[in-house]
């Protein structure tokens, strides 16, 4: 199988556009075209886990965190970012990684925290803007219901669990062609008015290009009148962190001990234990104090996520437990999940589980 087909499958589940402006997911070392000996899939390439797949003779590694964030413009092996990106090149290893956009998805990073966790009714903390857009096209009576369905076809009209949505007025469209034009309807160098349908659909960004093509290619004017706007709406089911219920509440040192079990931590850093039952929890995995405000917002009685600085601490303001376990510990599972959606599709292919534990905290207790 070639790598190509891989990366295609991993930004159908979590599409490149689905990452933060900083981030550098995807491909960063290798080419779609090479074919693939099996994959390794980590939370954070090193230079052991290179090293791992290239004694399992594997030449992709997939991982959360990419090894490149910004620029790099020499490689002499003066630090583990140039090395591990050196030794992947020399062994023709592809690196390849799965960051923001799967912590932006609802089963990323973030889903796998509530399945753990059995929370009900998990929903996205802090929905994503600027992933819609809307077309409005008009066509011919008769036509419509063929371009409509072409869009719907190619991904337009999906609104949460609706699809195919539109609206569609009525009116008349006027055009002259003039001599060099062969019109669908009308003669040239003569004004026609025609009866026609405004269509609107909204879709989503990544998606335009099949939009256009599918509306081009089954749209009968030789010229067609078409607007893309770009939305402001957020899109409900993308974006940062999540929200969800207990089935049961509990009181902090019960809870406290639970998400110790359930997530395989050693030390949660909380703030003070308020008197009520937590039920409503909110969760980010990775480096999540900056969704505070979203937590409080949605009335959680519980934000799990890591790297809370020490006066963050203090904008809990008793009006929520912010429970600390760790940039890792949130985001250990994240490897988990992505075996297992790579198994689901390829399921004869070779994958496999690093054997390295990548945290580089380590904890005397």
């Amino acid at each position: 199988m070639k790598l190509a087909v891989l990366t295609r499958f991993l930004e159908s589940y979590a599409p490149l556009n689905y990452q933060e402006d900083y981030d550098n997911a995807g491909l960063i070392v290798g080419q779609a075209e090479m074919e693939v000996t099996g994959v390794l899939v980590a939370l954070d390439c090193t230079e052991d886990i290179v090293d791992e797949a290239i004694f399992l003779g594997y030449n992709v590694i997939v991982t959360h965190h990419p090894i490149v964030f910004k620029g790099i413009k020499k490689l002499n092996g003066k630090n583990y970012i140039e090395r591990v990106v050196m030794k992947a090149i020399k062994n023709d290893i592809a690196l390849y990684a799965i960051h923001t956009n799967l912590d932006h998805v609802h089963n990323g990073v973030s889903g796998e925290i509530c399945k753990r966790l059995g929370l009900k009714n998990p929903r996205i903390l802090r929905p994503k803007a600027n992933l819609l857009k809307k077309l409005v096209t008009f066509c011919p009576n008769a036509q419509a219901m063929q371009v409509r369905a072409a869009l719907f076809h190619a991904g337009a009209g999906q609104i949460s669990d609706y699809s195919e949505c539109s609206f569609n007025a009525e009116g008349y469209g006027t055009f002259k062609g003039n001599d060099h034009t062969n019109a669908f309807v009308g003669e040239r160098n003569v004004l026609h008015q025609e009866p026609e349908v405004r269509m609107e659909t909204i879709f989503l960004a990544q998606d335009e290009r099949k939009i256009i093509v599918a509306l081009l290619e089954n749209h009968p004017y030789e010229e067609v009148a078409y607007d893309i706007y770009p939305l402001d709406n957020k899109l409900q089911q993308v974006g940062a962190g999540m929200v969800g219920w207990l089935e049961q509440g509990m009181d902090a040192p019960e809870f406290l001990s639970f998400l110790k079990d359930k997530m395989n931590v050693q030390v949660i850093r909380h703030t003070q234990a308020l008197p009520k039952k937590i039920r409503r929890v909110a969760v980010c995995g990775g480096s999540g104090s900056f969704l505070l405000p979203d937590a409080l917002a949605a009335n959680a009685d519980v934000f799990i996520t890591g790297d809370f600085k020490y006066h963050e601490f203090f904008d809990a303001d008793k009006k929520l437990m912010i429970a600390d376990i760790g940039h890792f510990e949130s985001e250990q599972f994240t490897s988990n999940l992505l075996v297992e959606i790579i198994q689901e599709k390829f399921p004869n292919f070779a994958i496999r589980l690093t054997e390295h534990n990548t945290n580089p905290i380590n904890y005397f207790i």
